[in-house]
């Protein structure tokens, strides 16, 4: 990365593909240093919109700023912005060292400088003893690894991630998504990736964008996301969620599983509230608040946890394994009204 740090703004941003309004009036700030995530399904925008900020796609209006440069109308070869794709398009026929050097030469950078930068970015991803190995001597998360060498030898002032990491297994998936995120916080340099894994999102992230067709739908930290989001999209789409509808009663709502005081009162007076399976807390009596009754339908044993299917439905309690539940019990169970969350949307 580059001594001067810049941050990214995504200003006012909108990409028509036809009748299809692909990124729809999007702004973002990007604080330099950040690792920031865009996802969402397929087809909401997210790589699209990445592919803008390469200069891969022109944007219809509005405009992309690094530092206080607009770099709305420069060639992805004049910005100082580096991709890993998907398939992490490693030249075949190149060894490691060499696929890593390759964009130095073509700079025509001295040979003492391309050693030393290549070196480097090896030793900082755990390569040095595979440089003269080719990308069919690799595995899936050592190539990963070359096609980050390659992209951060350049010293990008912003890292695009299109997906990286959807061709690993699982394991090994969960096991580069952590050396990702200390390898970003060792560089210190501005991280922006593309995904439709909640998980991994959450894994890396300092900020998400959740992102519905061509619309930022919610920002903010993993904890605001997740603890706090603000629509029902964002809550179903960033983990399991029981969505409670109902209308509003003195100091809570009225829902088809009972009355359920709020923390805080909503603006309408028909809405949703959420709450997380793991938030709701199993009692052995009748909670003084906000407590249901339930039975037991179906019982899913997921190593570390259960998660419960019950009735009065749709509720699903995730709960750990230090106490055993089988089908047809009944519980007590408290659903806090701190941990209600009012939805908007």
């Amino acid at each position: 990365m580059s001594d001067e740090k810049k941050d990214l703004s995504i200003r006012g941003i909108n990409k028509r593909f036809g009748e299809v309004r692909a990124v729809d009036d999007v702004s973002l700030e990007v604080p330099a240093g950040e690792f920031f995530t865009l996802l969402g399904p397929s087809g909401c925008g997210k790589t699209t919109l990445l592919r803008i900020i390469a200069g891969l796609e022109m944007p219809d209006s509005g405009k992309i700023l690094l530092g206080s440069e607009d770099i709305t109308t420069f060639p992805a070869t004049r910005r100082q912005v580096n991709t890993v794709f998907q398939s992490y398009a490693l030249f075949p026929h190149l060894t490691v060292y060499e696929n890593v050097a390759f964009g130095l030469r073509s700079r025509k950078f001295p040979a003492k400088e391309i050693d030393q930068r290549v070196s480097r970015r090896l030793e900082i991803l755990g390569l040095e003893e595979m440089g003269q190995r080719r990308p069919d001597q690799l595995s899936g998360g050592q190539k990963q690894r070359v096609a980050l060498a390659r992209a951060l030898v350049n010293e990008p002032d912003v890292l695009l991630l299109d997906e990286p990491m959807s061709a690993l297994d699982a394991k090994l998936r969960a096991q580069v998504q952590v050396e990702l995120r200390r390898l970003q916080q060792k560089l210190g340099g501005t991280f922006i990736l593309v995904t439709h894994d909640q998980d991994e999102a959450l894994i890396v992230s300092d900020r998400i964008a959740v992102m519905r067709d061509g619309r930022v739908m919610q920002a903010g930290t993993p904890e605001e996301v997740y603890d706090l989001p603000e629509t029902q999209f964002v809550a179903e789409f960033l983990g399991a969620a029981n969505l409670l509808s109902g209308h509003i009663k003195e100091g809570g709502i009225e829902t088809d599983i009972g009355f359920l005081k709020l923390e805080k009162m909503p603006a309408w007076s028909k809405g949703t509230v959420a709450i997380r399976p793991e938030w709701i807390r199993i009692r052995d009596q009748q909670p003084e608040t906000n407590g249901i009754q339930a039975r037991i339908r179906e019982v899913i044993y997921r190593g570390t946890d259960f998660d419960l299917w019950l009735d009065p439905g749709p509720i699903r309690v995730r709960t750990n394994t230090y106490k055993r539940f089988k089908t047809g019990d009944k519980i007590w169970l408290e659903l806090a009204p701190e941990e209600l969350v009012v939805l908007n949307g």
